[in-house]
């Protein structure tokens, strides 16, 4: 097992990562920008270093910056968390390089799954079905009419080495493609270094259901329950629930033993979710893989009762999994609901600040609240805006909502602004109690009646 582990990440992952590492009597160390001085993550670890000032390029993202100071306090592996660097090929590349353990896939896979064209190759291959659109990349828009007129208008116009909306468009005709696509190439370039693009047919009145997974060095893989991951606005989620509502054993079952099929395709090494769209007959479509943690684990963790953190650091370091198939059963009902700082009457735009009173409701069983937030912190304008998750869990989905709605009805965060009001009523929404609702439910349906309702409440 290792010893020292540095933790390439910040805010409440980065918390995340450093209890359980000293749960498993491990060192962690701790990176941080020179504005992050004071955060908890850098007070909680047992050594801290600076890699560089505010901007994410210059600290959490600089990569020769992370390597030297994983060297210089002699660490063992490196936990990136999610986002930053948790999906960079070439990073892990380095810290092997070094003999240095990456807590993740290989470098390898993290590329081919990293290009979104190649990934959805890869899982047709595997025989995943995968959501119908052009096969390999698109280059210029003459490729991208051809295969959209051949599949059928609307469709998604996606940059293939990126995510998170960078270079995404949705288009109804070949004229909107025509003008929009070398924008949208251009945006990508920007974004991941690459201009390749692909199509897909936009599918509605779907779901967005996913089913993390677990392989160890020996081949052994499991699956866990699935989540779903509807409740987003512009493609960043905004609510996880697991179970999911008409996802029966059978079903839950056949859509593991895809994704179980699909990793060890790969070769698969530690942890990775499979994100999948699901039509109203229940049909699966392969839509990406996140070769990293979630934001969303603790929803699983709080469904089955696992460490998902400590097991993927335990598998990194060779140890086989300490769970079979049958071990990993559906305990409880669990939702998660990101708190983020940002004003949802102005666009949700991002707010930054000092955190001057918080009061986070921790009683009562079945409540966590994973999160690097404190009073007298700071939100930094360079870095994402989640202050946190609230994650709770009972015996049946009814009584989860119950206690969710109080539980953030409960929660205080002053000096910033946060979307506490909409997360609220989302929880209390019957639409999201009756679980059904398809991936643009908050963009068209929820939030233009909820800023009415604002705007006219006295």
């Amino acid at each position: 097992m290792f010893k020292k582990v540095l933790v390439a990440n910040r805010g409440e992952i980065a918390v995340r990562i450093i209890r359980a590492l000293h749960e498993m009597d491990i060192k962690a160390v701790a990176i941080y920008s020179t504005v992050d001085k004071e955060a908890l993550h850098v007070q909680l670890a047992d050594e801290a270093i600076a890699v560089g000032g505010p901007r994410p390029q210059d600290s959490y993202l600089n990569m020769k910056n992370i390597v030297s100071a994983a060297l210089l306090t002699g660490v063992d592996a490196v936990h990136p968390g999610y986002g930053f660097l948790s999906e960079n090929a070439m990073f892990v590349n380095m810290l092997t390089d070094v003999g240095i353990t990456f807590i993740g896939p290989h470098a390898e896979t993290i590329a081919l799954m990293g290009d979104k064209a190649q990934a959805r190759e890869t899982m047709r291959a595997a025989g995943v079905p995968v959501i119908p659109g052009s096969v390999g990349t698109l280059t210029d828009s003459a490729e991208a009419i051809a295969v959209s007129d051949q599949i059928g208008y609307p469709v998604m116009l996606k940059a293939a080495a990126g995510g998170g909306g960078k270079g995404m468009r949705l288009l109804n005709n070949r004229e909107e493609l025509a003008q929009q696509f070398e924008r949208a190439q251009a945006e990508a370039k920007l974004a991941f270094g690459s201009a390749d693009m692909y199509i897909e047919k936009v599918m509605t009145n779907v779901r967005h259901i996913e089913v993390q997974i677990m392989r160890d060095q020996q081949g052994q893989t499991v699956f866990f329950p699935e989540r779903d991951c509807s409740i987003q606005r512009h493609h960043q989620k905004m609510i996880e629930v697991s179970p999911a509502v008409g996802v029966t054993s059978d079903m839950r079952s056949e859509l593991g033993a895809l994704a179980v099929k699909a990793a060890n395709a790969l070769s698969y090494e530690n942890t990775g979710t499979f994100e999948f769209l699901a039509d109203r007959d229940n049909n699966f479509y392969f839509m990406e893989m996140n070769t990293r943690i979630q934001v969303e684990h603790p929803v699983t963790e709080a469904v089955t009762g696992l460490d998902l953190v400590k097991m993927q650091i335990a598998v990194a370091a060779g140890e086989p999994l300490p769970v079979q198939q049958q071990d990993i059963q559906i305990k409880q009902h669990a939702i998660e609901v990101r708190l983020n700082a940002e004003d949802p009457m102005h666009d949700f735009r991002p707010s930054a600040g000092q955190v001057n009173f918080t009061y986070l409701p921790f009683g009562g069983p079945g409540i966590r609240f994973d999160s690097a937030m404190y009073a007298g912190d700071t939100v930094q304008p360079y870095y994402d805006s989640m202050l946190g998750k609230v994650i709770v869990s009972a015996d049946n989905r009814d009584d989860v909502f119950k206690k969710l709605s109080r539980t953030l009805d409960e929660v205080v965060v002053r000096g910033v602004s946060t979307n506490l009001a909409v997360q609220r009523a989302l929880v209390k929404d019957e639409r999201v109690h009756q679980g059904l609702v398809p991936i643009d439910f908050v963009e068209t349906d929820f939030l233009p009646a909820w800023s009415k309702e604002e705007v006219q409440a006295p």
